[in-house]
This record gives structure tokens, C-alpha cells and sequence, in this order.
């Protein structure tokens, strides 16, 4: 069974996307790209104050299996990265949903909506197996 949480938005590679308070977006991997990937041992985000286009390589992703590419969801201005994932990848293992990796000001707020929704991306995971 796919994990989706509702209140996310997702990305046909893989990533998550939660709106915060400040109208910045939260952005992780999802359960099942972690669970594919397997334990995570290396992340390296994109640096804050770089602009990023929607669909761009931004970082990198490597287990014990394979290393991918983190793709920025939106065009923006990347604003932060959380600093415990280098440290402890293994969070993202624990809890793909609660370990974001980097947050995104996006350049026009509309944009998320052009993402999938929890039903689509469950849709487009089960069509890919």
C-alpha cells in the first residue's frame, strides 16, 4: 500500500510538498521513494539563496543502493535546509513525512497546483509497478 498524506502535494519523481504558515513549502521524499532507495546515507540539499527552476536536478539523494537526484517541485528561491539530515539521513528512513529536506519560496504561489494530489500520486505509484 502507498503511503500519501492529504494535506501534501507530490511530484512524479518522488518528492512531497507541504505549505507552511509562511507560504514557504516544505520538501521531503516520500514513504515510498525511501523505501525503494533503502537506508539513506548521504543527502546533499541545495544551498539557501539559490533559485531553482521547476523540474531542475537540486540535489542529491544516496543508500546503500542507489544515489538519485531531489528535484525541486516548483520554481523559487530555495530559503532553508534542515540542518539535522546530514547528521541523521536515517530520520528520513523513521519518518519519510516528517523529515523534510529543504524549504522553497516559490516564485508564483499558484503553482503547487499543478502538483499531484495524495489520490494521483497513489494512482501514478501503483500504474508504475
Amino acid at each position: 500500500m502507498v503511503k500519501a498524506p492529504v494535506d501534501l502535494r507530490y511530484t512524479d519523481t518522488h518528492e512531497w510538498v507541504r505549505e507552511a504558515a509562511d507560504g514557504t513549502l516544505e520538501v521531503g521524499i516520500t514513504d515510498f521513494a525511501q523505501d525503494a532507495l533503502g537506508d539513506i546515507v548521504y543527502v546533499e540539499c541545495p544551498a539557501p539563496g539559490r533559485q531553482v527552476t521547476a523540474g531542475e536536478a537540486v540535489g542529491v539523494i544516496e543508500s546503500v543502493k542507489a544515489t538519485s537526484d531531489l528535484y525541486a517541485p516548483v520554481s523559487g528561491e530555495i530559503v532553508a535546509v534542515n540542518g539535522a539530515i546530514p547528521d541523521h539521513c536515517e530520520a528520513i528512513n523513521a519518518d519519510a513525512f516528517g523529515a523534510w529536506l529543504y524549504r522553497l519560496k516559490p516564485s508564483s504561489p499558484g503553482e503547487t497546483a499543478r502538483l499531484l494530489d495524495a489520490a494521483a500520486y497513489v494512482r501514478s505509484v501503483e500504474a508504475a509497478r
